[in-house]
């Protein structure tokens, strides 16, 4: 971070109007024409939209700094399964002996449903795990199985999978253990986000044990992490207190959407968290989920701070129950773009226009917010933006246009409060803490779709008026 002796922003956009904005002290001191610059750097912003530092609401730090450490499967990065058995092959090759290939992102788009027989075929001497692109999904092969052998049978209490298939469904905690860590830099993800002009993020991991959130505090304490950082963290570590450097938000509670929990269950989970002073982020992507969330609100009483996380699947006749919970949505507008054509083929067309809503939302008064769900969606929140107006998907179609948002509301979805999703959105003016995004050009046309799209529209990144560094 550099920075100290304050900062005069010459010919700026804020709010639509091109201005000065002069910062001192790590807040902004002043907007408006010909400040005053004597013992100030100045930087030149050309007309360039100056907006508040991004905050990403729904991102799993560690996770992401893993992915950029694995081989990428995805539809987008091998094609098909002649791509994907290249691209294992030859990660295995790259291999030393005794590691592991860790492969993310796979969709059964690419390859039907992998499991240890298929991955054999391609990859038998060395161990490989791929991960489905929800994250809830791990495939190993034979000598994958081997190494975290034995094996407990899926009696429930298990890791859910058995040694027939590979497949491990939410059993990350238990795999934890059993293969090799991943060498992650904190540094680097935390340079990209500020290249993005990220400031600030909300870690939706739900961390069992303390370790996730310790790693997290030191990559604070370092800087390697120069955002703020609020994470939630799973109902294990209620009233576990948050290490130094990370804002404790609220617990999160992860529905499995192929063995949902009765209500009373849920219930008795946000009753918890609530009686702990806690609010509950609940993680819902299909409609049962939906419903049981919402059941589960009524049944244990709102609490300020209360929020959904995807709420991919919203019929109209749930907007006013939402509302009158008070409860914000979290959504992730990229996933229209990332995933929408898949959902044009695989989702009944009636329901389609109920997937990752968000004008219906907002428009009926529901708090909405939005994240990039990091590493299982892009980490480029301005690709969310961007869907967030367009609705169209990779291919150009139309998903859900009547969900679409004009350029300022899509922005604002990333610049709620941290425990305010969907609040009023923060603003450059005078009083403000000085985290800023300089942008490359005015804020429409930094939004707009169109070609030449491949560096974000960034350029550069301060917090508390301190300039972060970036890749």
């Amino acid at each position: 971070m550099t920075g100290g002796r304050g900062l005069v922003f010459r010919d700026v956009e804020v709010d639509g109007r091109r201005v000065d904005v002069r910062v001192a002290g790590g807040v902004i001191e002043g907007v408006g024409s010909d400040l005053p610059a004597a013992g100030a750097e100045v930087v030149d912003g050309g007309g360039g939209a100056l907006v508040p530092g991004l905050h990403d609401h729904h991102i799993h730090l560690l996770a992401t700094a893993a992915a950029e450490a694995s081989v990428p499967v995805g539809p987008a990065d091998v094609g098909d399964a002649a791509g994907l058995a290249a691209a294992l092959r030859g990660a295995a090759a790259r291999t030393p002996p005794g590691g592991w290939v860790r492969a993310v992102g796979y969709h059964e788009s690419v390859a039907g449903d992998l499991d240890r027989a298929t991955l054999d075929q391609w990859v038998p001497d060395t161990p490989v795990r791929v991960q489905h692109r929800t994250g809830g999904l791990w495939m190993l092969n034979g000598a994958a199985l081997a190494a975290v052998a034995p094996i407990p049978a899926d009696d429930g209490d298990g890791p859910g999978t058995s040694a027939d298939t590979g497949r491990f469904f939410r059993a990350d905690r238990w795999l934890a253990d059993r293969w090799p860590t991943v060498d992650l830099d904190l540094a680097a993800l935390g340079r990209r986000l500020a290249a993005y002009g990220v400031t600030g993020v909300t870690d939706a991991t739900p961390f069992a044990t303390p370790d996730g959130p310790r790693r997290l505090g030191a990559a604070v304490a370092a800087g390697d992490l120069p955002q703020h950082v609020t994470m939630m963290g799973g109902p294990a570590l209620v009233g576990t207190p948050a290490p130094p450097g990370l804002t404790p938000g609220p617990v999160k509670l992860l529905l499995h959407d192929h063995d949902l929990p009765p209500l009373d269950v849920v219930v008795g989970w946000v009753s918890w968290a609530h009686g702990a002073g806690r609010p509950v982020a609940v993680h819902s992507v299909t409609l049962d989920a939906l419903v049981v969330t919402i059941a589960a609100l009524q049944d244990a009483g709102p609490m300020a701070g209360d929020r959904i996380e995807h709420a991919a699947i919203v019929p109209p006749a749930f907007v006013a129950d939402l509302l009158d919970l008070g409860v914000a949505v979290v959504t992730q507008p990229s996933f229209v773009r990332e995933r929408g054509d898949g959902y044009l083929t695989e989702v009944d067309e009636a329901e389609q226009p109920d997937l990752w809503r968000c004008g219906t939302l907002a428009s009926a008064g529901v708090p909405v917010a939005a994240g990039t769900d990091a590493p299982y969606g892009p980490l480029d929140p301005w690709v969310a933006i961007r869907a967030a107006t367009t609705r169209r998907t990779r291919a150009g179609v139309p998903l859900g246009p009547d969900e679409a948002v004009p350029p300022r509301t899509a922005l604002a979805l990333f610049l709620g409060p941290a425990d305010r999703p969907g609040g009023p959105p923060r603003r450059v003016v005078p009083g403000a803490p000085a985290d800023l995004a300089l942008l490359r050009a005015p804020l429409a046309d930094a939004i707009a779709e169109g070609p030449g799209r491949a560096e974000p529209p960034v350029r550069r990144t301060y917090r508390a008026g301190a300039q972060l560094p970036a890749p």
